[in-house]
C-alpha cells in the first residue's frame, strides 16, 4: 500500500478495495477453515494427533476444489466487481489490473490460509511467524522491484504488486510443505479421507461461512456508501483500514489463541479451563490494542503521512484512525470472545450477533446518514457505535457460558 500509494490515489484505492472483495473469498474459507479449526483443535486436545492430520489433507482436496470457482469468476469479473461497487473509472480499470491477477493465484492463497489457521488450532504460531516474516520480506522487496522497475525489470505499477504477492505465497506453501513433512510437526501430510470428519467439519464451517458471507456483504455495501462520497474518500478510509489493521493484530493473535485454547480444553472435557482461557485471552488483547488505540487518536496525521500526500485523503483516514482508535477495546473483546466461540464450535451464535449487529447498527444507519447529506465524519462515528454494541454483546454471551456445551 505505501508504494502503490506512490502511484496515484486511484491505484491506492483500487487495491484497498480488492481486500472488500477478498472478505467475500474468505467466505468460501470458512466453509472448511472454521470447522476444520474446532475439529483440529479437539482433537489435538484428545490427543490424536494422526485423525486431525487426515482431516487436514481432506480440507486441503476441498479448498483446492473450492479456489477453482473462485479463479474463474475473478479473472472474468474483476472489472464488474469493481464498477459494481461504485468506483470510478480509473479506479476500476487500475483495480482490474490487480484483481485479475491476483485471481489467477486463488489456490494459493486458500491452501496457505488452511494450513495456517489449522497449524494455529493445533498449537504452533511460532513456525508460521518465521514464515511470515521471510514471506513478508520477500513480498516488500518484489514490490520494490515490479512496481518501480529495478535490477533490469520493466515498472510494472500496480500489476507488479499482484506479481509480487503471488510469488510470496509460492514461498508460504513451500516452507509448509516442508515442515508438515517433519515428524516433529504438530500436524502433518497423513493421505486419509474420512468423509465423517469433513461433514462434521461443514456442520460448523457452514454457519460461520454464512456470518461471514453476510458480514462481507455488509462492509461491501458500507464501502460502497463510502465510496459515493468520491475517490478521496474511499482512499483515506482504505489507508485508514490498513494502518489500524496493525491494532488489529494482538486482538487477531489472541483470538487464535482462544479458538485454540478452548477447542484443545473442550477436547480435554475442562469446561472451566476452556471459560478461563477465553478470559485470559481477552484481558491481554484489549490491553494491547487499547494501547496502540492511544497511538492512532494521537499521531494520526504523522502514520496517514507515509501512504501519501494527498491532503483530502489524509484529513479522511486522520478522522478514521481517530474514532477507531476510541473503539479498540471493545473490538478486542469482540474478536476474542468470537473467537473463542467458534472454537467452541458455537458458530450460529455468532451468526446471529453479526446480523443483528451490523445492518440494525451500522449499514442501515450509514445509508440514511448519507441520504440525509451528513459528511463522512458521521459515516465512521456510526461504524464505532457498532463496534461498542456488538463488543457488549458478546460481552453479555460468553458470561451465559451456555456455547461451553456445544456439540460437534
Amino acid at each position: 500500500m505505501l508504494m502503490v500509494g506512490m502511484i496515484s490515489i486511484s491505484a491506492l484505492a483500487a487495491v484497498g478495495m480488492s481486500m472488500q472483495f477478498m472478505m467475500v473469498i474468505n467466505v468460501l474459507m470458512t466453509l472448511y477453515v472454521v470447522g476444520g479449526n474446532a475439529l483440529i483443535s479437539r482433537f489435538i486436545g484428545q490427543g490424536r494427533k494422526r485423525r486431525a492430520s487426515s482431516l487436514l489433507y481432506s480440507l486441503l482436496i476441498v479448498a483446492s476444489i473450492l479456489s477453482i470457482f473462485v479463479t474463474i469468476g475473478g479473472y472474468f469479473g474483476s472489472k464488474y466487481l469493481y464498477a459494481i461497487m461504485g468506483a470510478q473509472g480509473d479506479v476500476v480499470e487500475q483495480g482490474a489490473l490487480y484483481f485479475k491477477i491476483l485471481s489467477l493465484g486463488i489456490i494459493l492463497v486458500f491452501i496457505d490460509t488452511l494450513i495456517y489457521n489449522a497449524l494455529s488450532a493445533a498449537g504452533d504460531t511460532k513456525n508460521s511467524l518465521y514464515i511470515k516474516l521471510v514471506s513478508a520480506a520477500i513480498n516488500a522487496f518484489l514490490n520494490y522491484v515490479f512496481i518501480f522497475g529495478h535490477y533490469g525489470f520493466d515498472a510494472m505499477g500496480i500489476e507488479g504488486a499482484a506479481y509480487a504477492t503471488l510469488m510470496a505465497y509460492c514461498f508460504n506453501l513451500l516452507a509448509y510443505y516442508i515442515l508438515l513433512k517433519k515428524p516433529y510437526s504438530k500436524l502433518n501430510i497423513i493421505p486419509i479421507i474420512r468423509i465423517k470428519d469433513i461433514i462434521r467439519a461443514w456442520h460448523v464451517g457452514w454457519s460461520a461461512a454464512l456470518e461471514r458471507g453476510i458480514s462481507s456483504i455488509s462492509f461491501l455495501f458500507f464501502v460502497s456508501i463510502i465510496a459515493a462520497y468520491g475517490t478521496a474518500e474511499l482512499a483515506g478510509y482504505q489507508v485508514g483500514l490498513r494502518i489500524e489493521g496493525i491494532a488489529f493484530m494482538p486482538g487477531f493473535g489472541f483470538a487464535i489463541a482462544a479458538t485454540a485454547l478452548v477447542g484443545q480444553s473442550l477436547g480435554a472435557n475442562n469446561r472451566e479451563k476452556a471459560y478461563k482461557m477465553g478470559i485470559i485471552s481477552g484481558r491481554v488483547a484489549y490491553i494491547f490494542m487499547g494501547f496502540v488505540g492511544f497511538f492512532l487518536i494521537m499521531f494520526p496525521e504523522f502514520l496517514v503521512g507515509f501512504f501519501t500526500q494527498d491532503a483530502q485523503t489524509i484529513a479522511v483516514a486522520s478522522y478514521y484512525l481517530i474514532f477507531v482508535g476510541l473503539a479498540q477495546i471493545p473490538l478486542a473483546i469482540m474478536f476474542v470472545y468470537s473467537g473463542a466461540l467458534r472454537g467452541a464450535g458455537a458458530t450460529k451464535t455468532t451468526l446471529k450477533v453479526s446480523i443483528v449487529s451490523l445492518w440494525i447498527f451500522r449499514v442501515i444507519p450509514s445509508y440514511i446518514a448519507y441520504k440525509m447529506g451528513y459528511g463522512i465524519v458521521a459515516i465512521f462515528i456510526i461504524m464505532n457505535v457498532e463496534t461498542l454494541i456488538k463488543g457488549i454483546i458478546y460481552v453479555y454471551i460468553y458470561k451465559q457460558k451456555r456455547w461451553l456445551d456445544t456439540k460437534i
